[in-house]
Order: C-alpha cells, then sequence, then structure tokens
C-alpha cells in the first residue's frame, strides 16, 4: 500500500465571534491558505493536485455551492483541478485529511490538499418555506452552530440538547466538577499564552491581509481569542446552561472564523513536486455515541484508531484533544486513563484558548501536532474530537 505523507501544512489566524475575520466571505476565507500552499511550495505544479477535499459545518451562506471547489479557483488553481467539500460538523477537516489519505494509500490519487474552513460569524439565519397555501406562519433559523429544522421524530428517540447541554450531560454523568473544568480551562489559556510568547504557531499561521472602512489594511497574524485570566475570574463566569451549572463561557470553546489547508502527497509526488515529508498519516476512525453525551465520542474513535493501528496510547508523544468543553476533555482524558494536566495533552493548549471554527478546528489539531512532533522529536501523535449528533473522530500520524 502506498503511504499519504503531510507535506506542508497552513491556516489563518483563528479570529472571535464578530471580530477581525467577521468581514471576510467564507469562500474568500477558504482560499487564503490554498494560496499560501502555492506560495510556500513553488515546485508544487497545481495542475498535479488530483483533489481538494474542505470540510465545512455550516454551508448555509457564502460557503454554499461546494466551498472546495469555489475556494480552490479563487486561489488561482487550475480549472481542471476538482473540489468536494464534506461535513462531518467539528470532525469535518480531520475527515478531509483521512478522505485524502485514503485516496492516495488505495493508489487512486498521488497528490491532495485537505482542509476547512468555517465563518460562524457570517453563518446566516435561514427561513423555511410555508409548509401550506396561504400559511401565515414564518420561523428563522440561526446557522451558526447547533440544531435547526428539527425532525420531531429525532427529537422524541434522541432528544436535541444544544452543544453546551450536551457538555452539562458529559458533566453530570462523568462526575466532571467546576473546579476541575475552570482549572484545565485556565491550563489551555496559560499553554497557548506561552506558546503564542514563543512564536511556537509560526509554522503554520499565514497573515491575513483585512480591508478596513478606513485607513490602511489591516495585517491579521495572531490568533485573537486567546485572553488573559484566573481562577478567580472564572470562578466568577455564570453557566450558560443553567446559573448554577458547571458549564461557563470561561470553560468552553469560543465560536470563531478561520480555514487551514494541509498538502498530502504519496512518495512519487514527492519527488515530482521537489516536496518535503512532515508526517505519515497512519490511520483515522470514527465512532458514534449517544447524541446527549456527544462530548465523549473522543474515547472509544481513539480506541478504534489504536486497534487499527497497532499503537498503544504510551507510545503517542502528542495529543492534540480538541476541547470543545472542559467536561468533555476531562471526561475522555479520564477514560483513557490520562493525569488530568498531562504536559502532552495539548502542550500549547487548546480549543477554549484558541477556539473553534468548526470546519477548520480537525485540521489545526493534525498541523499543530505535526510541527510539535517536528520541534521535539517525537515519533507518534493522536488528534481526536468530539462532533455533535454523537461521534468522535481520531487520526494518528508519525514523523518522517
Amino acid at each position: 500500500m502506498n503511504q499519504a505523507f503531510i507535506c506542508d501544512a497552513v491556516r489563518t489566524p483563528f479570529g472571535r465571534f464578530g471580530g477581525t475575520l467577521a468581514t471576510v466571505r467564507a469562500d474568500d476565507l477558504a482560499a487564503l491558505p490554498l494560496k499560501a500552499l502555492l506560495e510556500r511550495n513553488p515546485g508544487l505544479d497545481p495542475a498535479r493536485i488530483d483533489d481538494v477535499i474542505y470540510g465545512c459545518a455550516n454551508q448555509a451562506g457564502e460557503d454554499n455551492r461546494n466551498v472546495a471547489r469555489m475556494a480552490l479557483l479563487l486561489a488561482g488553481l487550475p480549472e481542471t483541478v476538482p473540489g468536494s467539500t464534506v461535513n462531518r460538523l467539528c470532525g469535518s477537516s480531520l475527515d478531509a485529511i483521512g478522505i485524502a489519505a485514503r485516496a492516495i494509500k488505495s493508489g487512486e490519487t498521488q497528490l491532495m490538499i485537505a482542509g476547512g474552513v468555517e465563518s460562524m460569524s457570517r453563518a446566516p439565519f435561514v427561513m423555511g418555506k410555508a409548509d401550506s397555501a396561504w400559511s401565515r406562519s414564518m420561523k428563522m433559523e440561526d446557522t451558526t452552530i447547533g440544531w435547526r429544522f428539527i425532525n420531531p421524530l429525532m427529537k422524541a428517540l434522541y432528544g436535541v440538547d444544544s452543544m453546551p447541554e450536551t457538555a452539562e450531560n458529559v458533566a453530570t454523568e462523568f462526575g466532571i466538577s467546576r473546579a476541575d473544568q475552570d482549572a484545565f480551562a485556565l491550563r489551555s489559556q496559560l499553554r497557548t499564552a506561552s506558546a503564542q510568547e514563543q512564536g511556537l504557531f509560526a509554522d503554520e499561521l499565514i497573515s491575513v491581509t483585512v480591508s478596513q472602512k478606513r485607513g490602511d489594511a489591516l495585517h491579521f497574524n495572531r490568533d485573537e481569542h486567546p485572553r488573559a485570566t484566573s481562577v478567580e475570574a472564572l470562578t466568577k463566569l455564570k453557566g450558560v446552561v443553567r446559573a448554577d451549572g458547571t458549564v461557563t463561557a470561561g470553560n468552553a470553546s469560543g465560536v470563531n472564523d478561520g480555514a487551514c489547508a494541509l498538502l498530502l502527497a504519496n512518495e512519487q509526488a514527492l519527488s515530482i513536486n521537489d516536496l518535503q515529508p512532515l508526517a505519515r498519516v497512519v490511520g483515522v476512525a470514527t465512532a458514534g455515541v449517544a447524541p446527549r453525551i456527544m462530548g465523549f465520542g473522543p474515547a472509544p474513535a481513539v480506541r478504534k484508531v489504536l486497534a487499527q493501528t497497532g499503537l498503544t496510547l504510551g507510545q503517542m508523544d502528542v495529543i492534540e484533544l480538541n476541547e470543545a468543553f472542559a467536561a468533555q476533555a476531562l471526561a475522555v482524558t479520564r477514560s483513557l486513563g490520562l493525569p488530568d494536566d498531562a504536559p502532552h495533552v495539548n502542550p500549547n493548549g487548546g480549543a477554549i484558548a484558541l477556539g473553534h471554527p468548526l470546519g477548520a478546528s480537525g485540521g489545526r489539531l493534525a498541523m499543530t501536532a505535526a510541527y510539535q512532533l517536528k520541534r521535539t522529536g517525537g515519533r507518534y501523535a493522536l488528534c481526536t474530537m468530539c462532533i455533535g449528533v454523537g461521534q468522535g473522530i481520531a487520526l494518528i500520524i508519525e514523523r518522517v
């Protein structure tokens, strides 16, 4: 079987909801890391790219009409390069990497780009059509995140808990205290602050030029979601599900904007396009759990990918676990036998600090892990995340 190598990986800085990237269309945002990959790899012949697979969870606004195909055209790739958009909600871009890697391993393709985009700031309100003639009913739905146009049977069978509600469910079911959630969130912020100070995201970040209504354009080159906080400040926050709840804005990931892209190739394409491998995709797996505890999804997905690859959790030098909520992250790490403050789990912080632009987060995990392996000389990295409606996804890469 062929091997699938990650050769390069870039992303935009992640913007806050309504922040710096809010004026950038989703399709334009998606094109930026594609342009950057071409600029960073002058020996790459873009006409040789077999396919571009992009993850996107929304696809209701400017990211409709196959945002992968639109983005590659906007980025200047040849018309002959196809593109496909996939939706596994939060796991979309990690799934895109898996799809690209499988295509390469099977021998059907040689050179692929996988990534994802989400502009949660620009996610539109939508309205369904009339359900009967002369209907006077009208309901507006917000597509930013979560359920809309709910199927009554789905609600009856599984419930339609909001994302914060699923985190409260996990906290209750697995006994995750508010204090432990806040401690986890603080570690994420502190680790990210340290990583930013050391410039550890420099390899993956590109600068985005954002036009301003007045004055010169802004050169955006730093994630803007991280914030300084303390145990005292986190403790004062009220629950977002209920006033006495454990899930707060401080121990949950953000609502964000961002895009990412990774270049994957087989061994033959490496030499033809003058590429250097960064990491090898070893395996990827997905698993399902009850939708009401969707945050626990990474636990069975991790066990599945470890069984698939014949590796052990102890062999993982880096673990990037998307922090949708501190409650679900702790439930997963404890289930896997990892300490709450394990230094190799999100060593540079996670989504609580960096933010979570749904369709781009999985690709961020993979590239952050790959660059961390390169810096530290580690061998294996595990990337995993929970997915709305009750799923988990896990991917293992190996430094080469």
